[in-house]
């Protein structure tokens, strides 16, 4: 007894084979619509170099948050503000915390202000923007 294997012609081995062609130009399609449509992320507001801590952690909530630039520019929400505006908005707003992200060239007098003035109010939580140290 023989066992007999089937035979492919030419033409029919032909169509057996899967064409990878219009495949790749679906995944380059793809490729280039994901990238199209991501977003990048940008955090907008005010460049400031932050200082390296060793310890550092990250908070969840933060209700108020005053930059001090490398010129001692004092900023909430981007725009300019002076320390005494900043007493009177704390004291206005009822904050529970407060975040500062100073400049590491700006000057200690400008943070220490702020500190003062925060615990002055009855603010305990009190934040400083740092960058993991690596």
């Amino acid at each position: 007894m023989r066992i007999r294997f089937k035979t492919f012609t030419r033409e029919e081995a032909g169509l057996k084979q899967i064409d990878i062609a219009p495949l790749i130009d679906v995944v380059f399609q793809l490729l280039i619509f994901f990238m199209l449509t991501s977003s990048f992320l940008s955090v907008p507001g005010i460049n400031v170099k932050l200082p390296k801590a060793l310890t550092s952690e990250v908070i969840e909530h933060r209700n108020l948050t005053i930059v001090i630039t490398s010129q001692n520019i004092l900023y909430i929400d981007d725009k300019p503000i002076v320390l005494t505006d900043i007493e009177n908005l704390i004291k206005k707003n009822k904050y529970d915390s407060v975040f500062i992200k100073a400049d590491k060239d700006a000057n200690l007098g400008s943070l220490v202000s702020i500190w003062d003035i925060c615990k002055r109010n009855g603010i305990e939580k009190i934040g400083l923007a740092t960058t993991s140290e690596e």
